[in-house]
């Protein structure tokens, strides 16, 4: 199974991004879908966004939520993360993860599968 993200780059604060991640090798429907983060100089991945293989429930970590949508098209075999209003702190590298638990999590450790990461920079 392989996810190819992409969308990154350069936001000016109060813009918007888009990322989107195409899962090919595997059954994507099956998949709940994650989005990760790693900020400057922190190894760890912080939880993001989950939606899952229905596309019926999603979860939001706190600091995105009210600005971010997280949507999938299973029929494309790819995901989705909209974040409106960014700021400075949005600034990291974004992962896609898939799982093959259908409901979805924000544990990093629930997820089978990663992508490559795409940066992006929040800055003016």
């Amino acid at each position: 199974v392989q996810l190819q993200a992409s969308g990154g780059g350069w936001v000016q604060p109060g813009g918007s991004l888009s990322l989107s991640c195409t899962v090919s090798g595997g059954t994507f429907s099956s998949y709940s879908m994650g989005w990760f983060r790693q900020f400057p100089g922190n190894q760890r991945r912080a939880f993001v966004a989950t939606i899952s293989s229905s596309g019926d429930t999603t979860l939001y970590e706190d600091s995105v939520k009210g600005r971010s949508t997280i949507s999938r098209d299973n029929a494309k075999n790819t995901v989705y993360l909209h974040i409106d209003r960014v700021k400075p702190g949005d600034t990291a590298v974004y992962y896609c993860a898939a799982s093959r638990e259908s409901g979805g999590s924000y544990l990093y450790t629930e997820y089978d599968y990663w992508g490559q990461g795409t940066q992006v920079t929040v800055s003016s």
